[in-house]
């Protein structure tokens, strides 16, 4: 229990010890248990602070003649891209196609695989009206997680300072670093301004 919530308990109990003076302290708090419940926090489950991009769409960068065109027969292009994705005996449907900055989403129902993305991508490129350099790949959302690497040496051992370059080439040779994929060049500080140490910080797309 909080402060605020004791304190506010604490005042429940006063008043009605105002209005039934003569009541043993037991029953006064029975009398409080059942006015003012205690929450149930069984099975409650700790909420994340940020969520994650919606997973169950395809986002498409194209130009702005692009968007229009597509927009313009959405309901047709999401019933031809349901018809390719069946025919390949995919699960995957598509529900409706939205503007998003710098070009369009497809919403599906669920989750779309690699063979889901390269039957829209042909389909998009296929439409008459649109050329092949203007609809670029669909690709799932993603978002970016940031890390960083502590207690390493700031000045090399030939006397040069560590840079980007230096760990970009050290994680290419490390095991750990194989499945992971930046999405721009690390960056290198000093822990403090008299330290020798560095803090490496860097940003990487999740899996």
């Amino acid at each position: 229990m909080s402060y605020a919530q004791a304190t506010n308990a604490a005042a429940s109990i006063l008043k009605i010890k105002e209005v039934f003076p003569a009541l043993l302290n037991k029953k006064i708090l029975e009398i409080h248990d059942v006015a003012f419940p205690k929450p149930d926090n069984k099975g409650r489950r700790i909420q994340h602070t940020t969520k994650g991009p919606f997973r169950k769409q395809a986002i498409v960068p194209t130009s702005d003649n692009i968007k229009d065109i597509i927009m313009g027969e959405a309901n047709t292009h999401i019933f031809q891209i349901n018809m390719l994705l069946k025919s390949i005996k995919s699960t995957t449907r598509a529900k409706f196609i939205c503007l998003c900055p710098g070009g369009i989403s497809i919403n599906t129902n669920s989750v779309l695989n690699t063979s889901d993305l390269n039957t829209i991508e042909r389909y998009l490129k296929s439409i008459n009206s649109t050329g092949n350099d203007e609809v670029l790949t669909p690709q799932l959302p993603q978002s970016k997680s940031y890390l960083k690497i502590t207690g390493i040496p700031y000045i090399q051992p030939n006397g040069n300072k560590l840079t980007s370059d230096n760990i970009i080439t050290t994680m290419k040779h490390l095991e750990l670093f194989e499945p992971v994929n930046l999405t721009a060049k690390p960056r290198v500080i000093k822990a403090s301004p008299k330290s020798n140490m560095a803090i490496i910080w860097f940003d990487i797309w999740d899996s």
